[in-house]
């Protein structure tokens, strides 16, 4: 959680004070946007918009009724929190910054929202991290466990990508939204774990 934290907080302050990072973001973005060709546009644009805050919600409800059906309360209790909690911290940290989305020539999405972070990045880092963390206490086998992290380490990388791809965010916008869920998710756990322990020994 720590270095999550202090990782946001070095993004965070390369975008305010323009630093190295934020002219590699103008860089990375007009690079992108000039190579930007079909299908793989139409494949970005479906990526994106199957991990917007709206449809992650949509995408964490099988997830939900997984918790349910096997009776992990605690877990179910954990993604009922976790999940909307991470994009409502998004929504705040974006009012706090009020970074604007990249300017480009004929762009391939238009958005008046703010940028920084990518509310899209941190929806996936919470739902497909609140996943890995889960299949991950289930196993007991290193190779499983590695090749669980890997998978949600791709899907995050995947959607982050193609907000940069499109147009609708810098990199430090993706970073920055995947540090801040990596600490939510983290500091949600620390306090399950807690409050169960807790809740046990009250038993």
């Amino acid at each position: 959680m720590l270095g999550a934290i202090i990782a946001f907080g070095v993004i965070a302050l390369q975008v305010a004070q323009h630093g190295a990072l934020a002219v590699l973001d103008g860089r990375i973005a007009q690079s992108l946007h000039r190579h930007a060709v079909e299908p793989m546009i139409g494949l970005m644009r479906l990526l994106s918009l199957l991990h917007g805050p709206g449809a992650t919600g949509l995408l964490a409800l099988p997830l939900a009724l997984y918790f349910w059906r096997r009776k992990e309360l605690g877990w179910l209790l954990l993604g009922l929190v976790c999940v909307p909690g991470g994009m409502l911290l998004n929504e705040l940290i974006k009012l706090a910054f009020q970074r604007s989305r990249p300017v480009l020539e004929q762009p391939l999405v238009t958005l008046t929202s703010y940028s920084f972070p990518s509310g899209h990045a941190a929806a996936a880092t919470v739902l497909y991290g609140l996943a890995a963390c889960y299949a991950m206490t289930r196993m007991r086998r290193a190779g499983p466990r590695a090749a669980v992290l890997l998978v949600a380490l791709v899907m995050v990388a995947l959607v982050g990508f193609s907000r940069i791809y499109l147009g609708a965010h810098y990199l430090s916008d993706v970073l920055a939204g995947a540090a801040e869920s990596c600490a939510w998710l983290a500091l949600c756990l620390v306090s399950g774990a807690a409050w169960e322990r807790r809740y046990l020994s009250t038993q």
